[in-house]
C-alpha cells in the first residue's frame, strides 16, 4: 500500500510518525488521529520505573487532552508484523484502522 492509495489524513498520521521517529532518532515512531480531527505523535518512553510504546504514548496524549475515540492509529518502525497486542491502546479507543508503516512510509501490515 502507498500513499496514494491512503486516505490524506492516513497518510498525515504515517508523516507524522515517520518525523517523530526520524528527528528523535528512536526504533518507532506514533501518531494517532481522535474523532475530533486532532493528531498526537509520540516516540517510546524508556525510564527505569516507565516503559511505554510510541502507540502507548500517543494515545495517553490523545486520551489526557479528552479524546473519547480515535480515527484512527500508524506506527513506524522496521517491524514487519502488526500484532492486536501492539495495536491494543488503538484498539481500546475503537480505532477505526491501525497501520504499521515501514521507515520509508510504505504500510506493510493494517488491523
Amino acid at each position: 500500500m502507498t500513499d496514494q492509495d491512503l486516505d490524506p489524513e492516513d497518510a498525515k498520521i504515517i508523516t507524522l510518525a515517520r518525523a517523530h521517529r526520524a528527528r528523535n532518532g528512536t526504533e518507532s515512531g506514533a501518531a494517532v488521529r481522535d474523532t475530533n480531527g486532532r493528531t498526537y505523535a509520540a516516540i517510546p518512553v524508556s525510564l527505569p520505573s516507565l516503559r511505554l510504546s510510541a502507540l502507548e504514548v500517543a494515545v495517553a496524549m490523545a486520551v489526557s487532552s479528552g479524546a473519547s475515540g480515535l480515527e484512527a492509529a500508524a506506527i513506524v518502525s522496521t517491524d514487519t508484523e502488526l500484532t492486536p497486542d501492539q495495536a491494543a491502546a488503538a484498539l481500546d479507543l475503537k480505532a477505526g484502522a491501525v497501520f504499521l508503516a515501514a521507515p520509508d512510509g510504505q504500510v506493510v501490515a493494517r488491523i
